[in-house]
């Protein structure tokens, strides 16, 4: 796999209350290609952060309806990655890549 392709299934760190209580357990949530697979996770924060990974938890958050001026439009289904990382381990996804 080349680093490209790490760069495509990694879309971006979520920084919310809630994953910022899980980086308190060494928990980093991420956005990921709806398409990647958990191994494939792995080995992109793996090479791109220079961390062991523990395990990953994925999920698929569904897009909700919402309105502007009066159109309906649909929000588009959001995959997102729950990586632990191994004791001692870290990232500050603050800093961006």
């Amino acid at each position: 796999m080349s680093n490209i392709n790490h760069y495509d299934v990694i879309v971006s760190p979520v920084i919310t209350e809630k994953s910022t209580l899980a980086s308190e357990s060494n928990q980093v949530v991420f956005n990921v290609a709806r398409d990647a697979t958990k191994p494939e996770i792995k080995a992109a924060v793996e090479s791109l952060f220079s961390v062991k990974v523990a395990s990953v938890n994925t999920l698929v958050r569904k897009g909700k309806e919402k309105r502007f001026r009066g159109i309906k439009g649909r929000q588009s289904n959001v995959k997102k990655a729950v990586v632990t990382l191994a004791e001692g381990q870290s990232i500050d996804v603050t800093t961006g890549l």
